[in-house]
Parts: structure tokens; sequence; C-alpha cells
């Protein structure tokens, strides 16, 4: 199934009259599906903002809602039939996310002082509040032309102090400001896209976002973002500009070369060993993705399986 086609064959959507509200109604379960894989219902304004492929007004949205009968409506969510316990998980998870916010943005600002750091997002479930209590802190971070490996380093160094002091961060995905553009398009990606907050370098996010406008063809009427409540802080500081002066030439250079030898060979040697899944993971000069558990596939298989499911009702 193409991910950016979400037309079903679906009794609950009205086959007679107007194609686009027929288009608008088949979107609407697509949409609820693919959050329903994350046992995640939807209010009618989410499922406007997240409508899958199909541009629609919020009234048309409402009114594919009330077509459907078997959806689940429960005070102002809408789910799956028989997934109306899905909006417990979402309270549930949303107060855990709550309690996990405020170390995510401690740890957000030390990450965003580090040498060669453009940029620092929330990603995950945390960016979308889905999270159950002690859950990892997803981030993408982007870095400085050349130096994506020193800065890795220095990432990972970081990670590791933070789990001592009890913080589970996981800065699973590095972009040199060079590579913006995300060349696995997806509705997974498209939404790990949009649902990202970002918390330092709102320039470079602005960036990112023009680097994949592609994005509009999954999420028509989410592109091109989610405002965040405030905006993202500053990158940098003294000591970052001492240390980027210091390695902008021959010496960073070659300790660019070295660390990221040094990293991919380790990596590869997880990957072999079986240590690391790597399916969905890669990694090179102008970036990292550790994404080792092919998390992606595992959605949009699930996903595909809603669909295929709500064709045969």
């Amino acid at each position: 199934m193409n991910a950016a086609d979400p037309t079903l064959a679906a009794p609950h959507s009205a086959r007679g009259g107007d194609p686009h509200a027929r288009a608008v109604a088949d979107a609407v379960l697509a949409t609820l599906a693919y959050a329903d894989v994350f046992d995640y219902p939807l209010t009618a304004k989410e499922v406007h903002r997240d409508l899958v492929a199909v541009r629609a007004t919020p009234e048309q949205v409402a009114a594919a809602l009330a077509s459907v009968p078997a959806l689940q409506c429960t005070d102002g969510y809408y789910a799956m039939p028989g997934r109306e316990a899905t909006v417990a998980a979402r309270r549930r998870r949303a107060a855990a996310a709550a309690a996990l916010w405020p170390r995510a943005q401690r740890w957000a600002r030390v990450l965003a002082a580090l040498p060669f750091v453009r940029m620092v997002a929330v990603t995950g479930a945390l960016s979308v509040e889905n999270v159950e209590a002690g859950a990892d802190i997803d981030y993408l971070v982007v870095v400085a032309a050349g130096r994506l490996w020193v800065c890795r380093a220095l990432v990972t160094a970081l990670a590791r102090l933070a789990s001592v002091r009890g913080a589970a961060l996981c800065p699973n995905y590095l972009l040199s400001v060079d590579t913006l553009a995300i060349p696995l398009r997806s509705l997974y990606t498209a939404h790990e896209l949009l649902q990202m907050v970002p918390l330092a370098g709102q320039a470079t996010y602005s960036r990112m976002l023009d680097a994949n406008r592609w994005i509009a063809g999954f999420l028509p009427n989410a592109y091109p973002a989610r405002a965040p409540a405030e905006g993202p802080g500053p990158v940098g500081g003294t000591l970052a500009r001492l240390a980027e002066a210091a390695l902008r030439g021959r010496l960073g250079n070659a300790l660019e070369v070295r660390l990221q030898r040094l990293q991919i060979a380790r990596l590869r040697r997880k990957i072999a060993t079986g240590q690391l899944g790597g399916r969905e993971a890669s990694f090179g000069a102008d970036g990292y993705k550790g994404h080792f558990d092919a998390h992606g596939e595992r959605i949009t298989r699930a996903w595909t399986a809603r669909v295929q499911a709500l064709r045969g009702a």
C-alpha cells in the first residue's frame, strides 16, 4: 500500500454523493487507524490536522466523523471501534509526559551548549506526550558541517553522564546542516518531522522544514509545522565558540576523520554480532541515524494491517 494514498474500500464512508466527501471520510479512517497503532485517540481538531493525504476544512472532517457511527467518541476523543480504552491510556501517558518534559528541556539546554550543535529537538513519543513513566528522551540534533562525529562523541558522553544522574537520553538522530532533506519519504517520517518539538535553534529548524516540503503530500493540513508553545532557545555559548575555533582547521579535520572511523567501526561490529539491528540504521560523513529496532517498518506494517482490516470490514 502506498503510504501517500489513504483510499479505503471501507463500508462506513458514504459511497455515493460528493467524491471529495468520500475521500475525506476514507482519509479520516486512515488517520485514526494510524494513530491507533500508538494507542492514541484523536480529537476532531487533531484528526483534521493529521488528515492523511487529503486537504479538507474542519467542517468537512467533522461531517466525515459524524458519518461513521461505529467510531467511538469518548470525552471528545475519537477512537477506532472497540478501542475506547485508549482514551484512558492517552491521559495516563500525558501525565507521565508532563513529569518528563522539564528534564527533557534541561538536558536539551546542555546539548545546545555543546560545540558544533545547531539545533536540538525532542522527537518520538514524548513529542506527542504519549510516553509511559521512565521512558527514554529521544532527541534529533543538527550539527555543523564537517563535525558530525566530533559532535556525536560529545553527545554520547553527555548521554552517559545523564544516565548516571538518572536521565535516559537517546540522541538517536544526528544530521549535518548540509543534509537537512530526509531521503526516506513516508507517512511515518512525515509525522516524525512535524511532531518534533524544537528546543534550540530556530533558524535551523525553519530550514529543515523548508528542505522537506514533500511532507505536504502526506499531511497537507499539518504542514509546515505545529508551532511550539515557546520559541526554541539559543545554541552555543562562549565555551562552545572557543572550542569550535580551536577545532576549525586541520586539527578538527583530523579528529573528525579519526572519530568517524572509530565510531562507525564500533557500530558495524555491534550490528554484525547482533547487539544492534541494522535495518533502519545508517551512518556516514553527514548523518547518524541510530534507529536500530526497525520501528518505522513495524509502525507502517501495523498501520497497513489496520487499513486492510477496514477494507474487509
